[in-house]
């Protein structure tokens, strides 16, 4: 049997023990029943001065699981220049951590976005977006490319940016929490359905 190719997704804060764990473990938690086969969608996070080998911040943790995620076994790692490179969709932060991403994978440019904003752009777009008769994965990567496109019609400020919440109160982790969840849940619910449907069915409209 072929092994499915997967499309692989990346999620990067600073020192991949608060946000982009909190990002990588909900979303895993929404897609897990929207996948027959969880092997078509890879869903990783590293930081850009990551706390290598360090679990989950406590408050983050606490958070995460408030959310549905499990924080069970999570390492942090070190974003390095073949993980920023290999992704099919990198989420950052920050754009200060999409610029970090960047210099590490400059081709990678119509692939990386902030989470807010890769959210604001599937918005944009919209459920009717065509896509070639092609396999899954590869319907999901020209969605990426269509998001790159449609960077033209919104611009990027500060609102774009996901505080980090290291060091505050549980209140602030919580903030941070509910605002990655809202932005990862229909990013990944849009990618994770059409890595699901088979070739030249359409999509479902991953905000129902």
């Amino acid at each position: 049997m072929v092994a499915p190719d997967p499309f692989s997704v990346l999620v990067v804060c600073t020192g991949n023990v608060c946000r982009s764990p909190m990002a990588e473990r909900v979303g895993r938690a929404h897609v897990a029943p929207l996948l027959p086969d969880p092997a078509v969608l890879r869903l990783e996070s590293a930081g850009t001065r990551a706390v290598v080998g360090a679990g989950m911040d406590l408050a983050s943790a606490r958070v995460l699981q408030s959310l549905g995620g499990d924080p069970g076994g999570f390492v942090a790692r070190q974003l390095t220049d073949q993980i920023a490179g290999s992704a099919d969709l990198a989420l950052t932060m920050t754009r200060d951590h999409r610029r970090d991403v960047l210099a590490r994978a400059p081709r990678a440019l119509s692939r990386t976005f902030t989470l807010v904003e890769a959210a604001c752009l599937l918005d944009l777009l919209g459920p009717d977006v065509e896509f070639l008769d092609a396999g899954p994965a590869d319907r999901a990567r020209a969605l990426v490319k269509h998001m790159a496109k449609a960077r033209a019609l919104r611009p990027s400020s500060a609102t774009d940016d996901v505080a980090d919440p290291i060091g505050q109160p549980d209140e602030v982790h919580a903030t941070v929490g509910e605002t990655i969840a809202a932005a990862i849940r229909p990013v990944l619910g849009r990618f994770a359905e059409l890595v699901s449907s088979p070739a030249g069915a359409p999509a479902a409209d991953w905000r129902a």
